[in-house]
């Protein structure tokens, strides 16, 4: 049996599908599973146990015309793997339609009315409420298909290798750490960086031993430099300077994350990882860390959520700045001393 999954960004989105991926693999042992992703993503899949391969999606290059040929060649590969079954959580027109040209046998997505995609599926699944969260949306495919849903498998099984040489490189063991996550896609989901900082103060006072991993993007390290000032010599500014599977190793190793509403978020809860979720705009019943909703921090207002990327409230980013840095220590407090 051959299995095409396509969920090709963002990074939460592909770690929140990852558990489709897993059920299907332990209920259709003999599968060969493929994974069809934005080529920025793909190093996270790559040599994944319950892959038979990965299937890189060049946003960026096929939307030039020169590079359509290439884009062809993709699909004509796909048609050429006769799946038995394409399951599209992505729902979108583009994926959608390079789901349906992938020709397989049978073809399952998401009803999601924004692009139509819809219309490409043998099946469409509907999300039960408004208020469902993502990762239960996507599992709601598998009854379906036959597929019983339960929580018996391995979310992000651990890559020694990699585990081994972040440890080696950056000297981990015998640290308590606490990762940081103050970037995220959305400007008006970022948890302003002063308050990142006084944070880590009011850490470095109750926690002698405590140091920071301070994690995002080459666009987060103007973010990691200002939070490293406020406790230099306890803080690595790791922004920029670490590929996916380390950055997943990071959070592993960690004993609690605080984070914005973000990827490596929900790298975090499917980990199993203690963390404090600082949320504004968006609808944490929805795209939350899945499992730890109690853990998110949010202020109640009118405007809040408003799932917008910009924000329009007469006080700019109330939602956010509202948010003592005092309550978010207590809350990881609480979490560092039931760990320990």
């Amino acid at each position: 049996m051959k299995i095409l999954i396509l969920k090709p960004s963002s990074l939460g989105d592909v770690i929140q599908a990852l558990p489709v991926l897993r059920l299907l693999k332990l209920h259709f042992r003999d599968a060969e599973i493929f994974w069809w992703i934005d080529s920025a993503l793909a190093p996270l899949l790559e040599g994944d146990p319950d892959l038979a391969g990965v299937v890189r999606f060049e946003r960026k290059r096929w939307g030039k015309p020169q590079h359509w040929p290439e884009m062809l060649g993709s699909i004509r590969w796909l048609r050429g793997q006769n799946f038995d079954l394409v399951i599209d959580l992505q729902c979108l027109a583009r994926s959608g339609a390079f789901a349906w040209l992938a020709r397989g046998k049978f073809l399952v997505g998401l009803d999601e009315i924004r692009e139509g995609a819809r219309g490409f599926y043998d099946v469409a699944v509907p999300r039960k409420s408004f208020h469902t969260h993502a990762v239960d949306w996507y599992l709601t495919v598998l009854p379906q298909l036959g597929v019983p849903v339960h929580e018996n498998f391995n979310w992000l099984a651990e890559r020694p290798e990699i585990s081994a040489a972040v440890k080696l490189k950056w000297k981990t063991n015998s640290t308590k750490w606490i990762a940081i996550q103050p970037g995220a896609r959305w400007d008006n989901k970022r948890w302003p960086v002063e308050k990142f900082s006084q944070l880590v103060l009011l850490f470095a006072e109750k926690f002698p031993e405590v140091r920071f991993a301070i994690l995002g993007g080459a666009e987060d390290m103007p973010l990691g430099e200002a939070i490293s000032r406020a406790q230099s010599s306890r803080s690595l500014n790791l922004c920029g300077e670490i590929s996916l599977p380390e950055m997943v190793e990071w959070i592993r190793l960690c004993d609690l994350m605080i984070t914005n509403d973000t990827g490596p978020m929900h790298v975090a809860a499917a980990l199993g990882k203690p963390l404090v979720a600082l949320f504004g705009p968006t609808e944490p019943t929805r795209t939350g860390p899945y499992g730890q909703l109690d853990n998110v921090l949010r202020i109640d207002l009118p405007c809040s959520p408003c799932l917008k990327s910009y924000c329009t409230w007469k006080t700019p980013l109330e939602c956010l700045d509202s948010i003592a840095p005092v309550k978010v220590f207590e809350r990881a407090r609480k979490q560092l001393d039931s760990r320990a």
